[in-house]
C-alpha cells in the first residue's frame, strides 16, 4: 500500500504541472519516460513555495514559507511526508542524492521575495541563482542519473539556462511585479522611465545566456536532450518577441506565446531533432 500512497503524491505533483504550467508540462512529456516524474516533482514543490510569496496575500507569508521550510527537511529526513507535495519531492531528492544546499538557496530566494522590494547587483544575483539556476541544477541530477562527471561538466550551463528562463520571466511579468507587487529585480532600473538603451542592456546579458546555456542543452543525455530543446525554444520565442516591443509596452502586456505558436516551436524542434540539425 505505501507504493499507493507514493502514485496518489506523485500524481498530484503531476496535476499541479500541468494545471499551472502548459507549456512546462508539454517540454516535460518529451523527456525519457524514467525522467518525468521527478521533474514533476521538484516543479511541484517550487510551485507550491512560489505561491506562497506570490499569492497568499492575506495570509501570514512568512510563517507559511517557515513552516513549508521545516517541512521540507523534515520530509526529506524522514522519508516520507503527509504533505503529497513534499512526499513527492524528497522522493526525488532522496533518490538522486539532490544537494541539500541547493534546496537551502532556494529558500534564501523565497524568503528576499517576502520583503525585499529592490535589488543591488549581488543581491540581484544571489536571488537569480536561489529562485532558478538551482532549479536547473536539481533538474541536472535527475537528468544525469549519478553522473557526477557530467554534472560538472554541465552544471555552469544548467545556470545560465535557469537564468536565462528568469530573465525572461522578470520582463514578461514586470506589470505584475512592478505595478502589483512593488518588486524590480533588476538593479538600478526605475521602470517609472524605462528606456530604450536599459531594455537593450537587458537583452544583451540574456543572450548571453542563452548562448551558454545551448552550448549545454547539447552535451545533455538523449533522454533528457529533446524535452530541454523545446523547453528552451519556448522561452527564447518568448524573448524573440520581448526584443520587438517597445519598453512602454512590456509595462502593460504580459507577453504570451499562443497555442498555435506553441505547436510550431513543436514542430520545428522535432525537426531538427530527427534531422540531428539541434
Amino acid at each position: 500500500m505505501m507504493q499507493l500512497f507514493h502514485d496518489v503524491s506523485e500524481l498530484c505533483s503531476r496535476m499541479t504541472t500541468e494545471r499551472y504550467s502548459t507549456s512546462f508540462s508539454s517540454s516535460i512529456r518529451l523527456l525519457h519516460q524514467d525522467l518525468r516524474q521527478p521533474i514533476h516533482n521538484i516543479y511541484g514543490f517550487v510551485r507550491f513555495a512560489d505561491e506562497i510569496v506570490d499569492t497568499f496575500h492575506g495570509h501570514d507569508k512568512e510563517e507559511l514559507l517557515r513552516r513549508f521550510k521545516l517541512e521540507t527537511y523534515d520530509a526529506i529526513e524522514r522519508g516520507i511526508s503527509l504533505n503529497p507535495i513534499l512526499h513527492s519531492f524528497q522522493l526525488t531528492v532522496n533518490a538522486y542524492q539532490i544537494d541539500h544546499a541547493l534546496i537551502e538557496a532556494f529558500f534564501k530566494s523565497m524568503e528576499m521575495d517576502l520583503d525585499q522590494k529592490q535589488y543591488n547587483q549581488q543581491s540581484y544575483n544571489e536571488y537569480i541563482y536561489g529562485s532558478a539556476e538551482v532549479v536547473g541544477l536539481m533538474c541536472l541530477y535527475v537528468f544525469l542519473e549519478g553522473d557526477t562527471k557530467a554534472y560538472g561538466q554541465l552544471k555552469p550551463h544548467a545556470q545560465s539556462l535557469g537564468a536565462a528562463f528568469q530573465k525572461v520571466n522578470f520582463l514578461r511579468d514586470v506589470k505584475a511585479d512592478y505595478n502589483s507587487l512593488n518588486r524590480t529585480y533588476f538593479p538600478g532600473l526605475d521602470f517609472s522611465n524605462f528606456t530604450t538603451r536599459q531594455k537593450a542592456e537587458i537583452e544583451a546579458d540574456i543572450q548571453k545566456d542563452f548562448d551558454h546555456a545551448y552550448e549545454g542543452i547539447l552535451q545533455l543525455p538523449m533522454k533528457a536532450r529533446f524535452g530541454v530543446y523545446v523547453a528552451f525554444k519556448y522561452y527564447l520565442s518568448l524573448f524573440k518577441k520581448i526584443k520587438k516591443m517597445q519598453p512602454a509596452k512590456i509595462m502593460n502586456e504580459r507577453v504570451r506565446i499562443p497555442n498555435y505558436g506553441k505547436a510550431m516551436i513543436l514542430l520545428r524542434a522535432g525537426v531538427r531533432n530527427s534531422l540531428n540539425l539541434m
